[in-house]
C-alpha cells in the first residue's frame, strides 16, 4: 500500500503555533510493511479533540462495573472504605504522570502508540510492546464484555423472569451466553465505524453514566433513610504491620488497572487540538473521576447494608432489587452505556492499531478490532475474575509489571534520549534512523528483558490462591513482586538510558 500525504495549501506553510508537526507536503510512504492509512500521522486539520473530549473519554471509561468493584475488592482484602478510596486515589494520581508523558507525542506528531514505539524499539521491534499491549487489551475486552453480559442477563432476568433457570451450556445458563454474544456484537458494531464515532459516543455517554450512578445513590439513600453502617466498619488490617503488605501490591494492582492506557494513550491524543487539551482533559478526567466513583460505590454499598442487611457491592445486583420496570430499564441502559464506553475505548482501539502495525498491508484498524473481539472470547474471561486474589494480585499485578517496563522505555526514549524530537518520515521508512539492526533496537529489548524479569520474576501466590509458586518464580526476586509496575518502569528506564548513552547513533 502506498500512502501519500496531500500537499499543504501553501508552498511555505506557517509553522504550527502549538508546536504540532505533520509529514512534509507531498511525502510518499510506499513500504506496505510499515504503513497504511490508519497508521499515518493525523493531519493537523483533523486534530480537533478538546479538553472536554478527553475529559468525557475518561469519565466514560472510568464509570464502569469493574471500576465500581475495585473498592469492593480492596474491602474484601481487609481494608476499610477510607483505605480503599485512598489506595485508588493515590494509584490514579501516580499513573497520570506516565499517561501525560506518553500522551505528549499524540498532539505533537499525530501518531499512534505502535508508531511511537518504533522510535525506541525499531520499526520491527515495535511489534514486541505492541503485541504485549494487544494481548492485554484482548483479555480486558473479554473481561469487560463478560461482566457487561452478566449485567444484561441479571436485569433482563428480573424483567422477564426464568432466565437464570434456563438449561446450562458450559456451566452457565444458555441465556447468559446469548447476552454475552449480543453485547459483544454491539460493541464491535460501534467501533467498526471508526474513531470519530467513538468520540461522539463518549461525549454523551459520560454525562449519562454519571446521572445513572447518582440516581442509584439517591434511590438507595432514600430507601435507607440515609447511608448505612458500612462507613463505620473498622479495617481488619489497621494501619500497622498488617496493612502495608496488602497496600503495596494493591496499589500496584490499581495502577495496573489503567497502566494499559499509559502506553497507548497516543492512540487518542493524536486527535488532540494541542497539549493543553490532552493535559487538562486527562488531569480533570482520570484521578478525580476514579476517586469520586470509588466514593460513590462505597456510599451506595453502605446504603445497601442498611436496606438489605448485607453489603451489595455489585451495582447490577443492587439495581435488580427494584421492582419498578422503568427503574430496571434505566439500569439496563446505564450498564450497556457504561460498559461499552470503557470497553471499546480502552480495549479495542489499542489492539486494532497494534495489529495493524503488525501487518499493515493486510490488517486495517477495523480488521484489528474484529480480531480483538475474537481473541477476547477465546481467552475465557470468566476465569480471570473468579477471586479478588486472582484478579488484583495475579492478573493486574502481572500486567502492571510488564506494561510498566514498556512505559519506562517509551518515556526514557522520547523525553530523555530524544527530548521530544522525532523524524516522522523515518518512523515509516526502513533504513532510517529508527531502523537500528534489521529493524530492532537491541538496547530496548535488553532494557525490556531486565525490567520485565525484575518486575514479574518474583510473582508469587498464596497456597491455593493463584498459579505461581508460594516462594515466587525466582525466589530472590519475591520482595520486588509487590512493586512490579514501579520496579519495571524504573529499571527499564535506567537501563535504556544507560545503554543508549553508550552509543553514537544519530537520534
Amino acid at each position: 500500500m502506498t500512502a501519500t500525504v496531500p500537499p499543504a495549501p501553501s508552498e511555505n506553510p506557517i509553522p504550527d503555533p502549538a508546536g504540532r508537526v505533520e509529514l512534509p507536503p507531498g511525502a510518499v510512504l510506499d513500504d506496505a510493511r510499515f504503513v497504511n492509512d490508519d497508521l499515518l500521522p493525523v493531519p493537523l486539520a483533523r486534530r480537533r479533540w478538546t479538553t472536554y473530549n478527553f475529559t468525557a473519554l475518561w469519565v466514560g471509561m472510568a464509570h464502569n462495573i469493574p471500576s465500581w468493584l475495585l473498592a469492593s475488592g480492596l474491602v474484601a482484602l481487609g481494608m476499610d472504605w477510607k483505605q480503599a478510596v485512598f489506595t485508588i486515589a493515590l494509584a490514579n494520581v501516580i499513573v497520570l504522570a506516565p499517561m501525560l508523558l506518553t500522551g505528549h507525542a499524540g498532539p505533537k506528531y499525530g501518531i499512534p502508540f505502535p508508531v511511537l514505539a518504533r522510535a525506541s524499539f525499531g520499526l520491527r521491534g515495535a511489534n514486541l510492546p505492541a503485541m504485549i499491549r494487544a494481548a492485554v487489551a484482548c483479555a480486558w475486552f473479554g473481561i469487560q464484555t463478560w461482566i457487561g453480559g452478566q449485567g444484561i442477563f441479571v436485569l433482563l432476568g428480573k424483567l422477564f423472569g426464568g432466565w437464570a433457570e434456563a438449561s446450562e451450556v458450559g456451566g452457565q445458563p444458555w441465556t447468559l451466553w446469548v447476552c454475552f454474544v449480543l453485547f459483544w456484537a454491539l460493541e464491535l458494531a460501534i467501533i467498526y465505524r471508526g474513531m470519530e464515532a467513538l468520540r461522539r459516543f463518549e461525549n454523551w455517554a459520560a454525562p449519562f453514566v454519571i446521572v445513572g450512578a447518582l440516581v442509584l445513590l439517591v434511590w438507595v439513600a432514600n430507601k435507607a433513610g440515609g447511608l448505612g453502617p458500612l462507613l463505620d466498619q473498622p479495617s481488619r488490617l489497621g494501619w500497622g504491620a498488617d496493612f502495608w503488605p496488602v497496600f503495596f501490591p494493591s496499589l500496584m494492582g490499581m495502577i495496573a488497572f489503567w497502566s494499559t492506557l499509559s502506553l497507548n494513550i497516543p492512540d487518542f491524543t493524536r486527535f488532540g487540538a494541542g497539549q493543553r487539551a490532552q493535559v487538562w482533559g486527562q488531569t480533570l478526567g482520570l484521578p478525580t473521576t476514579m476517586t469520586l466513583f470509588a466514593l460513590l460505590s462505597v456510599f451506595v454499598t453502605s446504603g445497601s447494608q442498611a436496606v438489605y442487611g448485607a453489603a451489595i457491592w455489585d451495582p447490577v445486583e443492587l439495581a435488580a432489587k427494584t421492582d419498578n420496570v422503568f427503574g430496571l430499564l434505566f439500569a439496563l441502559i446505564t450498564v450497556l452505556v457504561a460498559t461499552i464506553s470503557v470497553n471499546i475505548a480502552a480495549n479495542v482501539v489499542s489492539p486494532a492499531y497494534d495489529l495493524a502495525n503488525l501487518a499493515p498491508k493486510f490488517i486495517s484498524f477495523r480488521t484489528g478490532a474484529l480480531i480483538t473481539g475474537v481473541v477476547g472470547v477465546v481467552i475465557m474471561p470468566w476465569k480471570l475474575t473468579e477471586t479478588p486474589e486472582l484478579y488484583i494480585f495475579t492478573w493486574l499485578g502481572l500486567v502492571g509489571g510488564l506494561l510498566g517496563t514498556v512505559a519506562g522505555i517509551l518515556i526514557a526514549d522520547y523525553w530523555i534520549v530524544r527530548r521530544t524530537r522525532l523524524d516522522l518520515t523515518d518512523l515509516y521508512t526502513p533504513g532510517g534512523r529508527y531502523w537500528y539492526t534489521s529493524g530492532w533496537n537491541v538496547h530496548a529489548v535488553v532494557a525490556f528483558l531486565v525490567g520485565g524479569v525484575l518486575a514479574v520474576g518474583g510473582s508469587h501466590s498464596a497456597p491455593g490462591k493463584g498459579p505461581f509458586p508460594e516462594d515466587g518464580l525466582i525466589p530472590f526476586l519475591k520482595p520486588l513482586a509487590d512493586y512490579g509496575w514501579a520496579v519495571g518502569l524504573a529499571a527499564s528506564l535506567v537501563v535504556y538510558v544507560g545503554l543508549m548513552a553508550g552509543t553514537r547513533r544519530r537520534v
